[in-house]
């Protein structure tokens, strides 16, 4: 993609539609967990979830629109890259370790966005409504994953896997802030 003059409102829709993939694809993953996990609670929370992603792919839409422009579509983004590095997860385990992973990335990058300068009311309104939501999936994810992993004996393991994730999750997530830096400079 050529981006050399292109404009600031410009820029702001292709990173909105960066964060609207991320989302559309972390629904993915979660739609893919509902079938994994079987307990109650588990299922309820994970519905609430994946209704919670699907939202905040809509508000990116939506902002985008609002900007005049229409969503972007990524064959390579954040999430792509990052199962191409992990890889399928093999079981419960391994995907709810991904997915807390994922979160703490949405969670890290919203609040980062949110503290930069000259963010609209409108964009700030949107990061305040998706961050608000990271903060309760990241507790549930973590506190099903540690719960799981203890009743399979597994502890040990969860923690490998988590290390292992956001050990890759960094090296990926350093290739997106390099193209989105590249981004701004153009």
């Amino acid at each position: 993609m050529d981006l050399r003059g292109i404009s600031d409102t410009e820029k702001q829709i292709l990173v909105f539609s960066f964060y609207r993939d991320a989302e559309l694809r972390g629904a993915r993953l979660l739609f893919n967990l509902i079938g994994h996990i079987k307990d109650a609670d588990a299922q309820v929370k994970t519905s609430k979830h994946l209704a919670d992603e699907t939202r905040h792919a809509w508000l990116w839409t939506k902002r985008i629109t609002e900007l005049g422009g229409a969503p972007v579509h990524f064959e390579d983004g954040y999430q792509r890259r990052l199962g191409l590095r992990t890889g399928v997860p093999k079981n419960v385990i391994d995907l709810l370790a991904l997915t807390v992973v994922v979160e703490e990335r949405a969670q890290s990058r919203y609040n980062s966005h949110a503290a930069l300068p000259g963010v609209d009311a409108g964009t700030r309104q949107v990061l305040k409504a998706v961050t608000d939501d990271e903060h309760w999936h990241l507790s549930w994810i973590e506190k099903k994953l540690r719960e799981i992993a203890r009743a399979q004996g597994e502890e040990r393991r969860a923690d490998e896997v988590l290390k292992r994730y956001r050990d890759i999750e960094r090296e990926v997530y350093a290739t997106i802030a390099a193209d989105e830096a590249e981004l701004m400079r153009s």
